[in-house]
Protein backbone atom coordinates (compact mmCIF):
# COMPACT_ATOMS: atom_id res chain seq x y z
CA UNK A 1 0.00 0.00 0.00
CA UNK A 2 2.64 2.76 0.83
CA UNK A 3 4.54 1.70 -2.50
CA UNK A 4 1.06 2.64 -4.22
CA UNK A 5 1.17 5.92 -3.22
CA UNK A 6 4.31 7.69 -4.89
CA UNK A 7 2.85 6.22 -7.97
CA UNK A 8 -0.80 7.78 -7.32
CA UNK A 9 0.97 10.65 -6.66
CA UNK A 10 2.96 10.83 -9.76
CA UNK A 11 -0.40 10.42 -11.89
CA UNK A 12 -2.01 12.99 -10.18
CA UNK A 13 1.03 15.49 -11.23
CA UNK A 14 0.96 14.46 -15.11
CA UNK A 15 -2.83 14.74 -14.94
CA UNK A 16 -2.43 18.19 -13.52
CA UNK A 17 0.19 19.10 -15.74
CA UNK A 18 -1.85 18.23 -19.12
CA UNK A 19 -5.02 20.15 -18.14
CA UNK A 20 -2.71 23.06 -17.24
CA UNK A 21 -1.35 23.43 -20.74
CA UNK A 22 -4.59 23.05 -22.38
CA UNK A 23 -6.25 25.75 -20.22
CA UNK A 24 -2.33 27.79 -21.15
CA UNK A 25 -2.85 27.27 -24.94
CA UNK A 26 -6.93 28.34 -25.12
CA UNK A 27 -6.14 31.34 -23.39
CA UNK A 28 -3.00 32.55 -25.24
CA UNK A 29 -4.50 31.66 -28.48
CA UNK A 30 -7.20 34.32 -28.40
CA UNK A 31 -9.77 35.19 -31.14
CA UNK A 32 -8.80 34.25 -34.40
CA UNK A 33 -9.37 37.95 -35.57
CA UNK A 34 -6.16 39.08 -33.24
CA UNK A 35 -4.01 36.17 -33.98
CA UNK A 36 -3.10 38.05 -37.79
CA UNK A 37 -4.10 41.45 -39.16
CA UNK A 38 -6.40 41.42 -41.73
CA UNK A 39 -4.60 42.13 -45.52
CA UNK A 40 -5.74 45.01 -47.63
CA UNK A 41 -7.44 44.44 -50.36
CA UNK A 42 -5.66 44.97 -53.96
CA UNK A 43 -6.98 48.29 -56.17
CA UNK A 44 -9.12 46.91 -59.37
CA UNK A 45 -6.73 46.84 -61.97
CA UNK A 46 -9.29 47.09 -65.06
CA UNK A 47 -12.13 49.71 -65.72
CA UNK A 48 -13.61 51.79 -68.48
CA UNK A 49 -12.36 55.74 -69.39
CA UNK A 50 -14.73 58.49 -70.79
CA UNK A 51 -13.24 61.63 -71.76
CA UNK A 52 -13.89 64.80 -73.85
CA UNK A 53 -11.63 67.39 -75.49
CA UNK A 54 -9.74 68.91 -78.35
CA UNK A 55 -7.89 67.31 -80.72
CA UNK A 56 -9.39 64.05 -79.16
CA UNK A 57 -13.11 64.64 -79.45
CA UNK A 58 -15.00 61.96 -77.42
CA UNK A 59 -12.92 58.95 -76.19
CA UNK A 60 -14.27 56.15 -74.64
CA UNK A 61 -11.63 53.42 -73.83
CA UNK A 62 -10.70 50.57 -71.61
CA UNK A 63 -8.11 51.15 -69.20
CA UNK A 64 -5.93 48.63 -67.22
CA UNK A 65 -3.94 49.62 -63.66
CA UNK A 66 -1.32 47.10 -63.01
CA UNK A 67 0.03 49.15 -60.09
CA UNK A 68 -1.15 51.74 -58.47
CA UNK A 69 1.30 54.63 -60.41
CA UNK A 70 0.73 53.62 -63.36
CA UNK A 71 -1.74 53.40 -65.82
CA UNK A 72 -2.34 52.48 -69.93
CA UNK A 73 -5.54 52.68 -72.22
CA UNK A 74 -6.83 52.31 -75.87
CA UNK A 75 -10.31 52.67 -77.02
CA UNK A 76 -11.76 54.68 -80.12
CA UNK A 77 -13.82 58.08 -80.71
CA UNK A 78 -16.14 60.33 -82.29
CA UNK A 79 -15.39 64.22 -83.53
CA UNK A 80 -18.34 64.93 -85.35
CA UNK A 81 -16.68 63.95 -88.75
CA UNK A 82 -15.17 60.68 -88.06
CA UNK A 83 -13.99 57.44 -86.14
CA UNK A 84 -11.02 57.05 -84.71
CA UNK A 85 -8.22 56.05 -82.46
CA UNK A 86 -5.76 56.30 -79.33
CA UNK A 87 -3.62 54.34 -77.06
CA UNK A 88 -1.89 56.25 -73.96
CA UNK A 89 0.00 55.74 -70.61
CA UNK A 90 -0.38 57.58 -67.52
CA UNK A 91 1.96 58.02 -64.57
CA UNK A 92 0.64 58.80 -61.04
CA UNK A 93 3.45 58.79 -58.66
CA UNK A 94 1.26 58.95 -55.59
CA UNK A 95 -1.42 57.21 -57.14
CA UNK A 96 -3.86 60.48 -57.33
CA UNK A 97 -3.02 64.50 -57.90
CA UNK A 98 -0.10 65.55 -60.24
CA UNK A 99 -0.15 63.17 -63.26
CA UNK A 100 1.23 63.32 -66.70
CA UNK A 101 -0.01 61.66 -70.00
CA UNK A 102 1.07 60.75 -73.44
CA UNK A 103 -1.40 59.26 -75.87
CA UNK A 104 -1.29 58.78 -79.70
CA UNK A 105 -4.15 58.93 -81.57
CA UNK A 106 -5.91 58.91 -85.59
CA UNK A 107 -8.66 60.04 -86.73
CA UNK A 108 -9.28 58.70 -89.94
CA UNK A 109 -10.77 60.42 -93.29
CA UNK A 110 -14.31 61.96 -93.11
CA UNK A 111 -17.06 64.48 -94.61
CA UNK A 112 -17.11 67.64 -92.62
CA UNK A 113 -19.88 69.29 -95.04
CA UNK A 114 -22.34 68.06 -92.48
CA UNK A 115 -20.96 69.62 -89.75
CA UNK A 116 -19.45 72.54 -91.07
CA UNK A 117 -23.22 73.20 -92.65
CA UNK A 118 -24.36 72.46 -88.64
CA UNK A 119 -22.58 75.64 -87.49
CA UNK A 120 -22.50 77.85 -90.80
CA UNK A 121 -26.52 77.31 -91.65
CA UNK A 122 -28.58 75.58 -94.26
CA UNK A 123 -26.96 78.46 -97.38
CA UNK A 124 -23.82 76.33 -97.10
CA UNK A 125 -23.08 74.52 -99.84
CA UNK A 126 -20.27 72.54 -99.08
CA UNK A 127 -16.43 72.90 -99.93
CA UNK A 128 -14.38 70.05 -102.00
CA UNK A 129 -11.51 70.10 -98.97
CA UNK A 130 -13.92 69.04 -96.32
CA UNK A 131 -14.90 65.75 -97.89
CA UNK A 132 -11.55 63.86 -96.64
CA UNK A 133 -10.61 65.36 -93.14
CA UNK A 134 -9.02 63.23 -90.89
CA UNK A 135 -5.64 63.99 -88.80
CA UNK A 136 -3.09 62.06 -86.59
CA UNK A 137 -1.84 63.72 -83.01
CA UNK A 138 0.00 63.44 -80.26
CA UNK A 139 -0.87 64.54 -76.52
CA UNK A 140 1.56 65.69 -74.04
CA UNK A 141 -0.58 66.54 -71.03
CA UNK A 142 -0.04 67.22 -67.33
CA UNK A 143 -3.20 67.29 -64.86
CA UNK A 144 -4.89 66.15 -61.61
CA UNK A 145 -6.60 63.07 -60.77
CA UNK A 146 -9.10 63.05 -58.07
CA UNK A 147 -9.77 59.43 -56.25
CA UNK A 148 -8.29 56.17 -57.14
CA UNK A 149 -9.80 53.26 -55.27
CA UNK A 150 -12.77 53.05 -57.75
CA UNK A 151 -13.87 56.14 -59.51
CA UNK A 152 -11.40 58.43 -60.69
CA UNK A 153 -12.01 61.75 -62.23
CA UNK A 154 -9.46 63.61 -63.81
CA UNK A 155 -8.51 67.47 -65.46
CA UNK A 156 -5.69 67.36 -67.78
CA UNK A 157 -4.29 69.98 -70.22
CA UNK A 158 -0.77 70.96 -72.47
CA UNK A 159 0.71 70.91 -75.85
CA UNK A 160 -0.60 68.35 -78.60
CA UNK A 161 1.15 68.12 -82.48
CA UNK A 162 -1.70 67.79 -85.23
CA UNK A 163 -1.03 66.61 -88.76
CA UNK A 164 -3.41 66.25 -91.52
CA UNK A 165 -4.00 66.21 -95.00
CA UNK A 166 -5.58 68.39 -97.14
CA UNK A 167 -7.25 66.56 -99.89
CA UNK A 168 -8.87 67.94 -103.25
CA UNK A 169 -7.32 71.50 -102.58
CA UNK A 170 -6.69 71.71 -106.29
CA UNK A 171 -10.18 71.30 -107.15
CA UNK A 172 -11.05 73.71 -104.34
CA UNK A 173 -8.95 76.68 -105.22
CA UNK A 174 -9.36 76.12 -109.13
CA UNK A 175 -13.20 76.59 -108.63
CA UNK A 176 -12.90 79.75 -106.20
CA UNK A 177 -13.20 83.44 -108.83
CA UNK A 178 -11.40 84.54 -106.63
CA UNK A 179 -8.01 82.71 -107.13
CA UNK A 180 -8.31 81.30 -110.34
CA UNK A 181 -6.43 84.25 -112.67
CA UNK A 182 -9.82 85.96 -113.17
CA UNK A 183 -9.55 88.41 -110.48
CA UNK A 184 -7.85 91.53 -111.21
CA UNK A 185 -4.56 90.53 -110.31
CA UNK A 186 -4.49 87.42 -111.76
CA UNK A 187 -3.88 85.15 -108.82
CA UNK A 188 -3.22 81.49 -109.79
CA UNK A 189 -2.60 78.40 -106.98
CA UNK A 190 -2.01 74.90 -108.26
CA UNK A 191 -0.74 71.49 -106.36
CA UNK A 192 1.64 68.80 -107.35
CA UNK A 193 -0.03 66.82 -104.70
CA UNK A 194 -2.38 67.42 -101.62
CA UNK A 195 -0.37 69.80 -99.12
CA UNK A 196 0.16 68.40 -95.60
CA UNK A 197 -0.74 70.43 -92.45
CA UNK A 198 1.13 70.64 -89.04
CA UNK A 199 0.32 72.19 -85.74
CA UNK A 200 1.37 72.59 -82.57
CA UNK A 201 -1.12 74.07 -80.13
CA UNK A 202 -2.58 74.04 -76.85
CA UNK A 203 -5.34 70.81 -75.82
CA UNK A 204 -6.99 69.83 -72.96
CA UNK A 205 -9.83 67.22 -71.69
CA UNK A 206 -12.05 66.21 -68.78
CA UNK A 207 -12.36 62.56 -68.48
CA UNK A 208 -14.00 59.82 -65.74
CA UNK A 209 -12.23 56.23 -64.89
CA UNK A 210 -14.40 53.43 -63.43
CA UNK A 211 -12.68 50.25 -62.54
CA UNK A 212 -14.41 46.90 -62.37
CA UNK A 213 -12.15 44.47 -61.13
Amino acid sequence: MRSARPLSLLALLAISSTAFAQESSVTTAGPPSAAAPVAARPLPWMGVMADAGLPDGMQGSLVLRPVRWFRTSLGGGYNMISKGVRAGATLIPWGRGPSGTLEVGRYFDGDANAAARSFLGAGFQGAPVLERIGYDYVNAHLGLDFGYKRVTFYIHGGMSYIRGTIHNAEQQFSSDPQINGTNANGTQISFNQDPTVKVIGPSAKLGLIVYLW
